[in-house]
């Protein structure tokens, strides 16, 4: 199994230390990921695949070689296009997992699929991210991971806005909660995104 557990390297700060598991079966994605990550104060454990993550976390009928109580996963970053199982696939048996389903999970993709994004934010994922990741979008995990997948409901409701117009409240509301990927293609696609946020703010 391979693994990849790299170390933050901030622990001489006042900072909390988060473990994130970044899920990508691109080597290169991994590495970028780990190092922005890295440079945000967190710890990493890098997995190839969705089978991997789900046998590190120990709900893939195998135990994991160390106890949930180590594990102490505070965010869980996964590629969507991923073979053999995706990250929408993922997703669904993390959040059908009565110990895991409150950790927050990020999706990440190359690809701007609204029916994607859409059926990624309904099953329960925290944000959608394109690639390349940004710092300022690893920056922005901090918050998720400091509410452990507690807080969905303000979420929803900051994203409720974007049924009363299509116009200035999609960039208002994208100021409140900034999530750059979708921002760009709420203006050109309004209906797509008041479903989606109907649809979350009845979570």
């Amino acid at each position: 199994m391979a693994v990849e557990d790299i170390g933050s390297g901030c622990s001489s700060s006042g900072d909390q230390e988060f473990h994130v598991l970044a899920v990508d079966d691109s080597i290169i994605d991994r590495k970028v990921i780990e190092r922005l990550l890295k440079i945000s104060c967190c710890k990493v454990t890098a997995v190839e695949s969705g089978s991997r993550a789900l046998q590190y976390l120990g709900i893939d009928g195998e135990r994991s070689s160390l106890g949930f109580d180590e594990l102490k996963v505070n965010l869980i970053i996964t590629d969507y296009s991923m073979p053999g199982m995706t990250g929408y696939e993922l997703l669904k048996k993390i959040k059908g997992s009565t110990k895991l389903r409150k950790i927050p999970v990020v999706i990440m993709s190359s690809e701007n699929i609204l029916a994607r994004i859409d059926r990624c934010l309904e099953e329960g994922a925290e944000d959608f991210l394109m690639k390349p990741v940004q710092l300022s979008d690893v920056e922005r995990l901090r918050d998720f991971m400091l509410r452990g997948g507690e807080d969905r409901e303000v979420v929803g409701c900051k994203r409720k806005t974007r049924d009363d117009s299509c116009s200035s409240s999609v960039l208002s509301c994208d100021r409140d909660h900034p999530l750059s990927p979708i921002s760009v293609s709420a203006m050109a696609h309004c209906k797509p995104i008041s479903k989606r946020s109907r649809l979350l703010a009845t979570d």
